[in-house]
């Protein structure tokens, strides 16, 4: 997509200015696809702000094919060391005054090998700022990305995946391998299955426990289309629920809807924590969430912006985000549900589109 990839280096461009910046060096080899399209594992992008006639593409010899393919609209520089070699050409010229470079993906090992031939100002986040706001492309690619993850889960419970003896690992594999049937490249993470008592540690690791009748059984997964990931949490329970886990998993329930009523446009990140948070506090549970509410999502399963008490920044229509309200009890169980949503003018639109009512196994 070469006009998707210029009209995202043309709004990068638009940043240079005020980063007092002439050009910028990029080194993370995410931003670099999303300005580009190039998916190969060394690159690194000299970004003018002038336009594309004046913006080098550099990579190695493994991937001058790959090169060609991906990112034809570019010149491109063949060197295995790309950042020093475009660095090393800006160096030589006054065309491009004054570069800027990602000081936050950068070693000092690298900043002072860099900056030896050519100073360079520190210009973190620029393009994750643009990130944040998704173009309808990637959008796209999300939605499929969570429609891998909701037909996987469909067929996981259709095909009596979820049933005492069966262990957190083998629901696992079994899920993750349903999901690249379904057009996944790869989980987007390790995928969190926990069961019984292991469901009040909100990132559990898999392991050999088997599942009991009376379980909650939660299960925290995701998908990958195109680089972009999807991110779910639904939390079943094997047989008849207990009053308590009823009583808990309605008030997950309440706090979601909550937090998800407060994705709009212009609402402060900290508000929509607090509007689920609140939920959660009322019924004198507050203690047992201890984590933030959710975060952008993207190129990355875990992104800018945060949802969380602390948290600084305003929503954007074009966000993607999660909202993952729990409740953990030790030693007993606890409950998470989480979506991946689009912040929309109105309400979000949301690309996660399991049942949110408690399932019964």
């Amino acid at each position: 997509m070469p006009e998707t990839h210029g009209r995202r280096r043309g709004a990068l461009r638009t940043l240079l200015t005020g980063a007092g910046v002439d050009a910028l060096l990029v080194t993370d080899l995410l931003n670099i696809r999303y300005l580009t399209g190039f998916t190969g594992s060394n690159a690194a992008l000299l970004l003018h702000a002038e336009g594309d006639g004046k913006t080098l593409f550099c990579t190695d010899g493994r991937y001058t094919t790959q090169a060609a393919a991906e990112v034809p609209d570019l010149e491109t520089v063949v060197d295995r060391a790309s950042a020093a070699a475009l660095v090393a050409k800006a160096g030589k010229t006054k065309t491009y005054g004054r570069v800027g470079f990602e000081s936050q993906h950068v070693s000092v090992e690298t900043y002072e090998a860099l900056n030896a031939q050519l100073p360079l100002k520190r210009t973190p986040g620029l393009v994750e700022r643009l990130r944040e706001v998704k173009d309808e492309a990637e959008i796209e690619a999300l939605r499929q990305a969570c429609a891998a993850a909701d037909r996987a889960l469909d067929d996981l419970v259709a095909a009596g995946g979820l049933r005492p003896g069966r262990t957190e690992l083998d629901i696992a594999r079994d899920l993750e391998n349903r999901m690249l049937e379904h057009g996944s490249a790869a989980p987007s993470f390790a995928s969190i299955i926990a069961a019984g008592a292991h469901s009040a540690i909100p990132h559990h690791q898999p392991t050999h426990a088997e599942l009991k009748r009376g379980d909650f059984v939660k299960m925290d997964f995701g998908a990958t289309v195109d680089g972009y990931h999807s991110d779910m949490t639904r939390t079943f329970v094997l047989g008849e629920p207990a009053d308590w886990q009823r009583e808990v998993y309605e008030l997950v329930h309440a706090a979601q809807a909550a937090g998800v009523a407060a994705v709009v446009p212009g609402a402060e990140v900290s508000d929509v924590d607090a509007a689920a948070r609140g939920v959660i506090a009322d019924a004198g549970h507050g203690e047992h969430f201890a984590h933030g509410l959710g975060h952008g999502v993207g190129l990355q399963i875990h992104e800018a912006p945060s949802f969380a008490a602390t948290g600084v920044g305003t929503l954007a229509a074009g966000m993607a985000v999660t909202v993952e309200p729990g409740v953990y009890l030790a030693g007993r169980g606890g409950v998470r549900i989480e979506d991946t949503l689009v912040v929309r003018a109105g309400e979000p639109e949301l690309l996660t589109l399991s049942t949110k009512n408690l399932v019964v196994v």
